[in-house]
């Protein structure tokens, strides 16, 4: 099937047509760097790097480029009470953001563009739209007129009285209409400014993105992407300043994610947006605000990589569609990282089997390229052949990469029925080798689109791992001997017993062997 993808502007699933054949332009909404990043701030750009991928993966050139906002209202603050520079504290959590992305396999992104490096193209958009009577300047501050913009409003579809009464705009009585946003605002002392025919100051949050994307992507881009709570007032404000000011269609694909809640509690992780005065306060902000306490909203190195794999919690992100809610919580992220051990144990197996590491298979990184099934036998050709084109159907299908999981589910079982119908683990010739090598390839090749198993786990070695070792050779040692003398009651009650510890035995021709999990 072609690819389809859900446009938020027109609330349909729409054939996907680049503006120019062959090559995709892509933003995401950044981070506003004056705190370490929580696990809020990780879910679209997993989730926009996994779009890139599969883009890629389909033979579509793509630039991503998601912006780092780098002077705010919130970074001011927050700087000031620590007593360091702006740009000091923006240097330091850029960073720590930079860091949990790595962690989490987001390596996808082209560019990070700083918002301070583009104050005299922000400047220059908003005098043109000055010029063309979409702006006005008031006090040092220039705001976007909404009223002069006659289908302001689409991407959420709400009126501007709905937006007023769903928003606290900024109080300034001499405005022409209460709605009018802010493209430029007079720094107070002390703050950081730039020169401008306006006054010193600093850009508005809307315009900064709106200048980013176009200087680096050009007017019109193909995909636009950020969580729900960016719909309105940003991407709102974005849409019109940038089509009133360009005289193009701004995005041809508006894009968002659903947002992280936290237990049954819908709305986001981490708070709500204040920037610049633009505070949403309708039901689903309001709860979010109520949830930025909770362990989701602290640094995600200290609230979740603590305990868990970060390879663990993008999956976890990735387990369900890229528009719908998150249940965020620790025990779900181990139910997910449980599930992965599964998929570690095959690694293991192809390993002992073959010799090679799972890990250095070469995967064709293009979906015509694809892993070749020839010379499989017919039942686990078929089988394999028709998970791949269920993976490619569900990420065709809106990028349901929920879906596209659960085919690496079943074709794990499928590949471990292989192993052990033919009792691989005790004698493989290399006939049977090159049938597993082929079908395992295939399941690297897909996984890689997701951006999952792409190296090793590194487990944790703890100082009391020589005691369990040794512990655990001499119970499987004893079970042995139990099984030699025929003893099977007790080499049942040694294996039931470790199970229950979350203990797995797997036997083979070299003897038992243990894993945890």
């Amino acid at each position: 099937m072609a690819l389809r993808v859900y446009n938020t502007l027109t609330k349909e699933k729409e054939d996907f047509q680049t503006i120019e054949p062959g090559k995709v332009s892509m933003y995401l909404c950044g981070p506003t760097v004056y705190k370490p990043a929580h696990i809020g701030h990780m879910v679209g750009p997993v989730i926009f790097d996994t779009i890139k991928k599969y883009l890629a993966y389909s033979g579509y050139d793509v630039t991503f480029v998601i912006n780092i906002t780098d002077v705010d209202d919130k970074l001011i603050n927050k700087a000031s009470e620590l007593g360091v520079e702006v740009k000091q504290l923006a240097g330091q959590m850029t960073q720590d953001y930079f860091d949990n992305l790595q962690l989490m396999g987001v390596d996808s992104v082209d560019r990070f563009p700083y918002a301070t490096d583009y104050i005299k193209d922000m400047q220059a958009m908003i005098q043109s739209l000055i010029d063309k009577d979409y702006a006005y300047a008031l006090d040092g501050d220039v705001y976007f007129n909404v009223t002069k913009d006659s289908d302001y409003g689409k991407l959420s579809r709400r009126s501007v009285e709905q937006m007023m009464a769903g928003t606290r705009v900024e109080a300034n009585e001499r405005k022409k209409h209460p709605a009018d946003f802010a493209l430029w605002k007079s720094s107070k002392p002390g703050e950081p400014a730039w020169d401008s025919p306006w006054g010193p100051g600093r850009p508005g949050w809307h315009i900064e993105c709106s200048v980013m994307s176009c200087k680096i992507l050009g007017p019109s881009i193909d995909i636009h992407g950020g969580g729900l709570d960016l719909m309105f007032p940003h991407h709102e404000n974005e849409l019109a300043q940038s089509e009133s000011a360009n005289d193009a269609t701004f995005v041809r694909y508006w894009m968002h994610n659903g947002l992280m809640q936290s237990g049954k509690q819908s709305g986001k992780v981490g708070g709500q947006h204040d920037r610049h005065g633009d505070v949403a306060t309708d039901h689903e902000a309001q709860v979010a605000g109520k949830l930025a306490g909770s362990a989701g909203a602290e640094s995600v190195k200290t609230a979740v990589f603590a305990h868990h794999h970060p390879e663990a919690v993008r999956f976890f992100l990735l387990s369900t569609h890229y528009r719908s809610p998150i249940d965020f919580s620790l025990e779900n992220i181990a139910a997910t990282e449980k599930g992965l051990d599964s998929f570690y144990r095959m690694f293991e197996s192809f390993e002992r089997i073959t010799g090679t590491s799972f890990y250095d298979l070469p995967a064709p990184a293009v979906r015509t390229e694809t892993t070749s099934l020839d010379g499989l036998p017919d039942d686990l050709a078929t089988e394999l052949s028709e998970l791949r084109e269920r993976f490619l159907e569900a990420m065709d299908d809106d990028f349901n990469t929920g879906g596209a999981i659960g085919t690496l589910f079943e074709m794990r079982r499928a590949i471990n029925g292989y192993i052990t119908t033919g009792k691989l683990e005790d004698s493989a010739d290399d006939a049977q080798k090159a049938v597993l090598t082929k079908a395992i390839t295939l399941f690297r090749e897909l996984a890689t689109v997701l951006g999952v198993f792409r190296a090793p786990i590194q487990k944790d070695t703890g100082a009391d791992d020589e005691f369990v070792n040794g512990l655990m050779d001499l119970i499987l040692d004893i079970r042995a001997h139990a099984r030699s003398e025929k003893n099977w009651d007790l080499a049942d009650k040694i294996r039931d017993s470790l199970t229950e510890l979350n203990v797995t035995i797997e036997d083979g021709r070299e003897g038992a062997r243990w894993s945890r999990g």
